[in-house]
């Protein structure tokens, strides 16, 4: 049923959008598209990052109702992105084991009706991508995270729960218990050693630098 629902959400929502973008946008939204396209770039393969990342964990909240929408966004708790993000993540994953570390991962590539179901129902626009230029997540150049304890298999804390809508998502909010700004400066650290990017106004959301080389996308993941 879960499945079927989300399904539904993105047939009503790209039926309005597919015709014709009404913003300009050029968006691959067939699996023909994609496949022609990675045939000319192959690093712009959508890679299953479960399988190819060693001991990550995922926490898929788009495939359930435990998110800002309250509602099943994705028919599958399934996460890619593009193939130099994807080998990026598996040198971080490698690096935060020897430290006791590992990754979970809450999101990565976002088929772009989904974006549009975001921006249409968030109360705080703000904190989610406008369809005019779309997201990152829609080219798999972005990865929403945090980090775990090995030994414990914990979350280790962090200034608030993934997707809040409150001021002390910002990267830079300094308003905190000192334990918990070390950890998010470490994540952060972490991942901008290896070309991402934190986004301003959210601690768990990283941008791929490089990301402008890859084209918005929409394509379920049962299509991929």
């Amino acid at each position: 049923m879960r499945y079927i629902l989300a399904l539904l959400l993105f047939f009503q929502v790209s039926v309005l959008w597919a015709q014709k973008n009404p913003y300009g946008l050029n968006i691959i939204n067939s699996p023909q598209a994609y496949r022609a396209s990675i045939k000319a770039h192959p690093e712009k393969a959508l890679v299953d990052i479960k399988k190819a990342v060693p001991g990550v964990v995922l926490d898929i909240r788009y495939a359930t109702k435990n998110n800002f929408m309250k509602q099943v966004m994705y028919p599958s708790a399934r996460a890619f992105a593009r193939k130099p993000v994807v080998e990026q993540l598996k040198k971080i994953q490698a690096e935060l084991k020897k430290k006791g570390y590992g990754l979970k991962i809450f999101d990565a590539y976002r088929p772009y009706t989904i974006t549009v179901a975001f921006y249409q129902k968030a109360s705080d626009k703000n904190f989610v991508a406008h369809p005019k230029s779309g997201s990152k997540h829609n080219r798999g150049c972005a990865v929403d995270l945090s980090i775990i304890d090995l030994k414990t298999g914990k979350d280790v804390p962090m200034p608030t729960p993934y997707d809040s809508f409150s001021k002390a998502a910002a990267a830079d909010y300094q308003d905190l218990p000192p334990a918990i700004k070390k950890n998010r400066d470490f994540l952060i650290g972490v991942m901008e050693k290896h070309g991402f990017r934190v986004m301003y106004n959210e601690w768990w959301h990283y941008d791929f630098r490089g990301w402008e080389k890859y084209e918005l996308m929409d394509i379920p993941f049962e299509k991929l």
